[in-house]
């Protein structure tokens, strides 16, 4: 009896690099896939911390001990707005900010009750590849549209000391 094991051999030797080209579109997908999420929480991170920063700013020097609640003047808010986006209570110019494209209009500062204050911060997330493509959104298979855009928000409530 004869094997024909040998020639089963050679017409599997280019069967491993077709599948290779196969799936590696796939694999180099799922890896942006998770820098892109990784990227994500970092940046949501940074979020977070910029509103604690601000909340902590705005909750010692908000309380007016004679009325007995928090007072929050215009001057108060545009410095908390600052420190939340710039990490200081002064306007230090464009491209100083905790995260690119953060201004002083994303940043909400407002009392919560009579010794609260609340801190809210709003970020759009966009992904590197979809840069250019942010603001709209990608055409989808079937007419919905898929929008790259994801928005962030960051909120810290502290009590005023």
């Amino acid at each position: 009896m004869r094997r024909h094991g040998f020639k089963y051999r050679q017409r599997q030797q280019g069967l491993a690099i077709v599948e290779f080209t196969l799936v590696l579109p796939l694999l180099l997908l799922l890896l942006l896939a998770f820098g892109e999420f990784g990227r994500m929480l970092y940046q949501y991170n940074l979020l977070l911390q910029a509103s604690r920063d601000a909340d902590r700013f705005v909750a010692s020097k908000a309380w007016n001990s004679t009325l007995g609640k928090v007072v929050l003047t215009t001057t108060l808010q545009t410095e908390t707005k600052n420190v939340a986006v710039f990490g200081v209570p002064v306007d230090t110019g464009p491209n100083t900010e905790v995260l690119s494209k953060l201004k002083t209009g994303d940043v909400v500062v407002a009392p919560v009750g009579t010794d609260h204050v609340r801190v809210t911060i709003t970020y759009t997330f966009c992904p590197v590849i979809g840069a250019s493509l942010c603001a709209g959104a990608l055409p989808g298979f079937f007419g919905n549209r898929i929008a790259l855009s994801i928005p962030l928000v960051a909120t810290t409530v502290m009590r005023a000391l």
